[in-house]
């Protein structure tokens, strides 16, 4: 069983000197709707500057979150007011700007996946480790407390031995111009919506884990892959990852057990108010459990500010682990990848 996560509330008090002074590299969707709201809401975060590759596109970032408007990501990176960056680029970009960052000085938060390759992501792991910087991938899920109940009740034998987990994060099609339609920016499915599933497996079963077969549906028309189903092994349980975005939405993971089924539903994108239910399916019985709702966007944005604070005042290095995780999950991406039998889907999408 993976270990526990523990991590601030977002509105635990903080010394204002401790402040994590923030610069968001490229204006996203992602940061717009998610994270900077997250970043800015939590006690002892601030924005301090946004940059884009249009001065303007920043400017209507800063009007909203704070902080100051700058054209190229570079420039941002020379600034001595900034401690840490948050890197919501296309996927391809992740390494040569968290690089950069992390040569830079700074602390970094990088949306998922942290790169489109393994050798790359041990690069920005080596990177942080000798610099003794922070550098996390931004997998908001991990932060929700209702993962940590799956555990206990698994780890308290309530669907007995596990024997199959299934993970799926399907939704409709994106709209055409949308950069997961790009290969050369790092898009399909797999590193957008497969990597949850997968990292959910992880999470409750640890890295011992290994890829025993996989399916990618390429669209002929774009280039990347739209769909898929991956299936994994670690040590006697059965894990299949399903994904795509040519599909109705889903969002849910289920536990199969020798006693029972544990399901959740909106497993990776609960709404901050969102009280979510886990149900247990025995022959002749079913229970649902209501756990507490979280914001598990605050609570990333938090976890990662206490880390930064931590290591700023000269505490210990407590990023083997979440390195580990994020090595293993690049390593299955990769491993994926080169075994997958690619399907081409027929009128593309």
């Amino acid at each position: 069983m993976a270990r526990p996560l523990t991590e601030p509330a977002p509105g635990a008090d903080v010394d204002p000197a401790a402040t994590v002074r923030i610069g968001v590299l490229g204006a996203a969707s992602i940061a717009w709707r998610r994270m900077l709201p997250a970043l800015t809401g939590t006690a002892g975060v601030s924005v301090a500057a946004v940059a884009s590759r249009d001065r303007s596109r920043a400017a209507a970032f800063t009007e909203r979150f704070g902080g100051e408007p700058i054209e190229g990501y570079a420039a941002l990176l020379e600034r001595a007011d900034i401690d840490a960056v948050y890197v919501p680029l296309p996927n391809s970009l992740h390494h040569e700007w968290a690089a950069a960052a992390l040569a830079a000085g700074k602390h970094v938060l990088a949306e998922k996946p942290l790169t489109t390759c393994a050798a790359d992501t041990a690069d920005l792991v080596r990177l942080a480790e000798v610099n003794n910087l922070v550098l996390r991938e931004n997998f908001t899920f991990l932060h929700h407390p209702v993962h940590a109940v799956v555990r206990n009740l698994v780890s308290a034998g309530r669907i007995g031995e596990p024997r199959h987990f299934t993970g799926s994060f399907c939704f409709p099609p994106l709209p055409e111009a949308d950069v997961r339609y790009r290969p050369e920016l790092g898009g399909g499915a797999l590193l957008d919506a497969g990597v949850y599933p997968i990292r959910a497996a992880q999470l409750l079963f640890g890295n011992e884990i290994e890829v025993a077969g996989a399916v990618l549906h390429m669209d002929p028309v774009t280039g990347v892959d739209v769909s898929g189903s991956v299936l994994l092994t670690t040590g006697d349980v059965v894990v299949t990852a399903e994904f795509g975005f040519r599909h109705g939405y889903g969002s849910r993971y289920r536990l199969w057990g020798s006693s029972a089924q544990l399901q959740l539903e909106r497993a990776f994108t609960p709404p901050a108010t969102h009280q979510p239910v886990l149900r247990i399916d025995e022959q002749d019985h079913a229970e649902e459990i209501v756990t507490p709702a979280a914001d598990q966007f605050a609570r990333s944005a938090a976890a990662f500010a206490a880390e930064v604070r931590a290591r700023r005042a000269g505490g210990p290095n407590s990023a083997a682990a979440s390195n580990a995780d994020t090595l293993c999950t690049a390593g299955l991406l990769d491993a994926i990848r080169a075994s997958a039998r690619v399907v081409t889907v027929s009128g593309g999408h």
